[in-house]
C-alpha cells in the first residue's frame, strides 16, 4: 500500500530525512517511533504531498508527486495539533466536511456511530474535551472511508483516561483492514496499536522490529516490586537469585530486576515455589 524509496528531505542545509526507505503492506499497522525531531512527522508530510522531497513515494501504486490529489483521497489524516471551527457543533462541522467532499448525510451518521460521538453531536467544538476532539478528528478523517490512516502522535495531548479510550478506538479501526501509520514516542502505546515498529533517530531508521521486541532491542530492563506473604521475603530472594535474577529485599518485599520480556518468568518462579504474591508493581 505504501512504498517509500530513498526518501530525503532538506530544509536549507539541514537534512531531516536521509535515504529513508519503507514498505507497508495493505492492511498492516506500522508505528514510526522515536524522540521529537527524529523525522516522523516529516515522513507523514511527504506522504501527504505537503512538502517537496527527493526519492519516491507510491501510495496504492500511484506516485505521490505525479498524482497528489488522487493519493490524498486515499488517506485519512489526523494531525497532532487539531484545529476546528470552535463555534460549530460536532454535527455541523462533520456536515460541512462531508459537503466539501460531496458526501451524503448517511456517511456522517455512520462515522459518528463508528467513533462513539452520538451523545455529543449538539455540543460546540469549543466545549469538547481533548479526547472528544481526538474522536472528532478521526471522524472527519474517516468520512471518505479511506484505505489508509495517518495518525500523528494521536494520544500526545490526552490524559490517561482519554488515551486509553483512543487506543481502544484505534485498535478497532486497525482490525477493519485499513492500513495504519502512527507516529509516536510512547513505547507502551505502539505496542498496543501496531504490527511493526520503525525506530527513527536523526532522520534514519535505526530499529525495525515487532513491537513486543522493542524494549528488548533497546536494552530496556524493568524492576518488579513483589509484595509477598509474611515470612517469605528471604525465601523469594534466594529462589530468584538461584534462577539467575538480580533480587534483593526492601521495606515492601522483594525488588527483582528483569529484562523487558521477562516479568512473567520472575513471577512464575516465585509462584511455583509456593510463595503467594499479594501485589506487584513494574518500574521501567
Amino acid at each position: 500500500m505504501i512504498e517509500i524509496r530513498a526518501l530525503t528531505k532538506r530544509y536549507g542545509r539541514n537534512e531531516v530525512l536521509t535515504d529513508f526507505s519503507l514498505s507497508v503492506a495493505r492492511g498492516e499497522s506500522v508505528a514510526l517511533w522515536g524522540p521529537n525531531g527524529a523525522g516522523k512527522t516529516t515522513v507523514v508530510r511527504c506522504l501527504l504531498g505537503l512538502v517537496g522531497y527527493e526519492g519516491s513515494i507510491e501510495l496504492d501504486g500511484l506516485d505521490v508527486k505525479k498524482f497528489p490529489k488522487a493519493t490524498r483521497q486515499k488517506i485519512g489524516y489526523v494531525a497532532q495539533e487539531l484545529s476546528f471551527y470552535d463555534d460549530l457543533t460536532v454535527l455541523e462541522l462533520l456536515d460541512f466536511s462531508a459537503d466539501l467532499r460531496g458526501l451524503d448525510a448517511e456517511r456522517v451518521d455512520s462515522v459518528i456511530d463508528e467513533v462513539d460521538l452520538a451523545d455529543h453531536v449538539d455540543k460546540k467544538v469549543a466545549e469538547l474535551s481533548g479526547g472528544l476532539k481526538q474522536r472528532l478528528g478521526l471522524a472527519a478523517a474517516l468520512l471518505p472511508d479511506p484505505p489508509v490512516l495517518l495518525l500523528d502522535e494521536p494520544t500526545s495531548n490526552l490524559d490517561a483516561q482519554a488515551r486509553d479510550g483512543a487506543i481502544r478506538l484505534l485498535d478497532r479501526l486497525r482490525n477493519e483492514g485499513r492500513t495504519l501509520m502512527v507516529t509516536s514516542h510512547h513505547m507502551e502505546e505502539v505496542g498496543m496499536l501496531v504490527d511493526r515498529v520503525i525506530g527513527m533517530e536523526d532522520g534514519r531508521i535505526t530499529i525495525e522490529c515487532d513491537p513486543t521486541d522493542l524494549a528488548e532491542r533497546l536494552g530496556i530492563r524493568a524492576w518488579l516490586q513483589l509484595v509477598l506473604t509474611n515470612g517469605s521475603t528471604q525465601a523469594a530472594v534466594d529462589i530468584l537469585t538461584e534462577a539467575g535474577f538480580t533480587a534483593r529485599r526492601n521495606p515492601r518485599g522483594v525488588l527483582v530486576e528483569v529484562p523487558a520480556q521477562g516479568k512473567g518468568r520472575a513471577v512464575a518462579t516465585v509462584q511455583h515455589a509456593g510463595i503467594e504474591i499479594q501485589d506487584l508493581e513494574v518500574w521501567r
